[in-house]
């Protein structure tokens, strides 16, 4: 049975959300036709070479063209020069709509340049792995995970029609005020991933242990926690330009926090270490008891 929620969708960058969300779509059905497109030439090959989109386009003027719902899978520095790109070609009614991880940045580049009748609803997926690529995606990634729109009214056709079209991806979603999302994300998305790719820089630099031990020994907590340091450069070095305050706030904070525990530590203070564990290991458990905690399952990423 069908639950179409848009009759064409155009996906603007092919990489791993984008593929995801092509996939999910078809899998419910919310989409009558499903065109991309992708800067690089060889990312496009790939996509048509795996089934990816009904339609694979040079430009993404040329994949916009008539589409009611355009999402932009873009790192956060290009959305303008994107935005700029389709606008003449969006009909009225077309909503726009983003995977981007930061949101108030991507309003003030989208929102110039939005013709009239065009509607912009920006969301962000919780969702993700450390690999990239229009190969990456699969149709569970959104399963059971969070969307958060952040659109000016939550009420409007708009944003409820691109609610049903996140939980037809499988996602629960839920609305967030912009700059509060950014605040939200730098906590726990962004300053982890510059913690983890800062982990590896300090392994890389420490030439009392050398790549190989490095690669060999990984313990479980090295490996576990650098695993999002794969992550693809281009879209977390955009983050962090885009989110500096809220991230610069977020690790002013973890840094008096890690004072805290290196002067516990030089001091001996067993107790202090004993309760600030006890304490962090009841919120990890608040987030494994809310089903955040596992990865995606690895399937599909064949096509």
């Amino acid at each position: 049975m069908s639950s179409q929620v848009y009759n064409r969708v155009a996906l603007i960058g092919l990489g791993l959300i984008a593929s995801s969300i092509f996939w999910a779509s078809k899998r419910a059905g919310l989409a009558g036709h499903i065109a991309g497109s992708a800067r690089s030439a060889e990312t496009r090959e790939i996509a048509r070479e795996i089934g990816l989109c009904e339609s694979v386009h040079d430009t993404a003027a040329e994949a916009c063209a008539d589409a009611d719902l355009v999402i932009l899978c873009v790192p956060v520095g290009a959305m303008s020069a994107v935005m700029q790109e389709i606008a003449p070609v969006l009909k009225p009614g077309c909503v726009i709509s983003d995977v981007g991880s930061v949101k108030r940045d991507v309003i003030k580049a989208v929102t110039p340049h939005l013709p009239e009748g065009v509607h912009f609803v920006p969301a962000h997926p919780l969702a993700g792995t450390e690999h990239s690529g229009p190969r990456s995606g699969f149709a569970e990634l959104f399963d059971n995970r969070w969307c958060l729109l952040t659109p000016e009214d939550s009420e409007a056709p708009e944003a409820q029609q691109l609610r049903a079209f996140w939980e037809g991806l499988g996602s629960n979603v839920d609305y967030m005020d912009p700059d509060h999302h950014d605040l939200v994300l730098a906590v726990t998305s962004h300053a982890p991933h510059l913690i983890a790719y800062t982990m590896v820089g300090v392994a890389d630099d420490l030439q009392r242990v050398t790549d190989s031990e490095v690669i060999n020994y990984s313990a479980a907590g090295f490996r576990d926690f650098t695993r999002i340091a794969a992550s693809d450069p281009t879209m977390w070095r955009d983050v962090f330009l885009s989110n500096k305050d809220a991230t610069l706030e977020i690790l002013g904070r973890f840094t008096e926090e890690l004072f805290a525990l290196q002067r516990a530590i030089r001091r001996g203070d067993g107790d202090l270490l004993f309760d600030y564990f006890t304490r962090t290991r009841e919120i990890r458990r608040g987030i494994i008891d809310a089903g955040q905690d596992t990865d995606a399952p690895n399937f599909g990423r064949s096509r």
